[in-house]
């Protein structure tokens, strides 16, 4: 055990993996049915699961990514089944849910939009750990959407004990909240709506091959300034969202305070009512629909996403209630 494990972390180190000794680890206990933690307590390795275990090995040298082969993403207290197709939840989205489940809070609404859903990660954590919380995911590929039913349906039983439920609908997020739309029904009445958006630039691709070759090109690239998804997402929360509801938005490290217009703040602070929001939203013509825009840093100190409130029914700010911070 211990000379396949070493050989493996070594080839991998020398192909530029990232984390190899986690990596390693994760694969030999994948095939031997145990968890990484265990392996040295086992000795031999059979000939038929060295060979699943080079099979393995030599996908991830080539850069498939690790949950791929695991078939699984771990993300805050769940486990996610993953694959070609959908994004893969990273740490980083953690501290995106968790401002949402603090939004949630002493709320008397207790319902949540997750925005460009994918796995589920999002709508799945505040559905567990808010109990009877009412959540609706919204993904749009239709790839992407087979792996967010499958995992709702995996976590029924547990959401059914704590209360809450997740319903699952295929649909454009920037749009979903339109008359005639499936949730056109939830205007004004969300408490929190969330959302990791696609917010890559177009010309921006990304450097790590499991990102690059594998990860879905529609939950990474929003347009040009990688901002198009994100507008759509501010104008659909600000009908969606109860005067003062929560708004959560995930964003890369160069979009926060310091990119002014370009940034995820700039975006919420400028955006104005139209004729059709001043109607849906009920607030005049030209009245921001956001205020308390907050940005905030993830574990490495770098900007990574954006907190607002929606503006109360006369256009004003509501009574500002800060458990989130």
């Amino acid at each position: 055990m211990r000379d396949v494990l070493v050989d493996a972390e070594r080839r991998l180190e020398r192909a530029g993996v990232p984390s190899p000794s986690f990596d390693s680890g994760e694969i030999l206990a994948f095939v031997l049915g145990t968890t990484r933690s265990r392996l040295l307590l086992l000795d031999e390795v059979t000939d038929e699961q060295k060979v699943r275990i080079e099979q393995l090995l030599a996908q991830r040298l080539s850069r498939v990514p690790l949950q791929h082969l695991l078939g699984t993403a771990a993300f805050r207290r769940i486990d996610l089944q993953v694959g070609p197709g959908v994004f893969i939840p990273r740490p980083e989205t953690e501290l995106v849910t968790e401002a949402a489940i603090r939004g949630l809070g002493g709320e008397t609404s207790q319902v949540a939009v997750d925005l460009c859903s994918g796995s589920g990660a999002i709508a799945l954590s505040l559905g567990l750990e808010v109990p009877g919380v009412d959540v609706h995911a919204v993904e749009s590929d239709d790839e992407a959407i087979s792996w967010t039913r499958r995992n709702v349906d995996d976590h029924a039983e547990r959401l059914a004990k704590v209360g809450s439920s997740v319903t699952v609908h295929h649909g454009d997020a920037t749009t979903i909240a339109d008359v005639g739309e499936p949730l056109a029904r939830l205007a004004g009445q969300v408490a929190v709506v969330v959302s990791n958006p696609p917010y890559i630039p177009a010309a921006m691709v990304p450097r790590e091959p499991e990102v690059r070759d594998h990860e879905p090109s529609a939950a990474l690239y929003g347009g040009d300034d990688g901002l198009d998804v994100i507008r759509g997402v501010a104008r659909a929360a600000a009908v969606l969202l109860q005067p003062g509801g929560l708004l959560v938005i995930e964003h890369a490290d160069v979009q926060g305070v310091a990119a002014g217009s370009a940034g995820v703040p700039g975006v919420l602070e400028s955006l104005l009512a139209d004729a059709d929001l001043a109607h849906r939203c009920a607030v005049p013509i030209g009245a921001p629909l956001f205020t308390s825009v907050t940005d905030r840093t993830d574990l490495n100190g770098l900007p990574r996403f954006t907190m607002a409130r929606r503006v109360g029914g006369d256009g004003t700010s509501p009574v500002s209630r800060e458990n989130e911070s």
